[in-house]
């Protein structure tokens, strides 16, 4: 594997494994809150972060490369509203898509089109994670300060949770 897409990968696995963590931490801060349903859906987006993770893992492996499993930094414990979770989340996905492309790029610059190929899987849940993140952002300004709003808005994310549940586990047997 070229040295320089292996280091680009394993950087990338240290973003996955900190996005894993940063869904962690909202879920706890969410769960704690008595937002259970929306802890649901980022102990699940947690999830799906570290199947991200593993991925690139074991492509990296699989093509002669070594996979460097990374210590990540603690994420925040506390945040100031859902309204703000969403908001840093938000930030934070944009920041993970400008990596992936920036991968991507890599990989044209090397002619590695096996990893470039391999890579637009990700570029595509970029969209979404992104796409996601602005529509639950989108609702929450609508509520705004409605108690009654944020009682469905939670009970929302707990269907959407269950949703992605069954789309993750339908996407990996195929």
């Amino acid at each position: 594997m070229n040295k320089r897409i292996e280091a680009a990968l394993n950087d990338q696995i240290q973003k996955e494994s900190s996005s894993s963590h940063y869904y962690l931490a909202m879920a706890s801060w969410a769960e704690t809150k008595g937002l259970n349903g929306t802890a649901k859906f980022m102990y699940t987006h947690s999830d799906e972060e570290r199947f991200h993770m593993l991925k690139l893992i074991k492509f990296v492996n699989e093509r002669g490369g070594v996979a460097i499993v990374p210590a990540v930094p603690e994420p925040a414990r506390e945040y100031d509203s859902l309204e703000r979770v969403f908001e840093l989340l938000l930030e934070h996905e944009v920041g993970v898509s400008e990596s992936i492309n920036g991968v991507v790029d890599i990989c044209l610059q090397e002619k590695d089109y096996s990893t470039h190929n391999f890579m637009q899987w990700y570029v595509s849940e970029q969209l979404e994670e992104e796409a996601l993140a602005r529509s639950i952002l989108d609702k929450l300004r609508l509520i705004g300060g409605d108690k009654g709003g944020l009682y469905l808005f939670d009970r929302d994310m707990e269907t959407a949770a269950a949703n992605a549940v069954k789309a993750a586990s339908t996407a990996q047997k195929a």
